[in-house]
């Protein structure tokens, strides 16, 4: 199978995927301390507003990446041509992720929505 452009807005997505933790890590690491998030010691300190949104930005991507992943390796096994919905999806994650740190709630919430709408976009060329 050949690297499609969809499969490398899949890749490109699960690299998104694997380092949007960071800021949080960071940034708990840095509050809290090293010894102390690695003892897994209880602490009353609360991460930042934006590390707090970073970890669930993280965790909605978490969430959405199984069926996009899904959906693209059934359109690649099936010949169908997503790259575009693939792209939008990739790209609206990516502003998901930097409205939803940056704690603009309508605009990450448009974002979601297009992402989601991109997924369907793929499913419906699927079927």
């Amino acid at each position: 199978m050949d690297l499609t452009s969809s499969l490398t807005y899949l890749a490109w997505t699960s690299a998104l995927c694997l380092v949007l933790w960071i800021p949080y890590v960071l940034e708990t690491i840095g509050r809290r301390g090293l010894l102390t998030v690695l003892r897994y010691e209880e602490s009353d300190v609360e991460p930042a507003a934006w590390a707090q949104r970073s970890h669930r930005a993280h965790l909605n991507l978490l969430e959405n990446l199984p069926p996009f992943a899904a959906l693209v390796l059934i359109a690649n096994l099936t010949d169908v041509a997503v790259g575009g919905a693939a792209a939008v999806f990739f790209w609206a994650r990516v502003a998901h992720a930097i409205v939803h740190i940056a704690g603009v709630p309508y605009l990450r919430t448009a974002a979601f929505f297009v992402s989601w709408a991109a997924m369907f976009t793929i499913f419906f060329r699927i079927i």
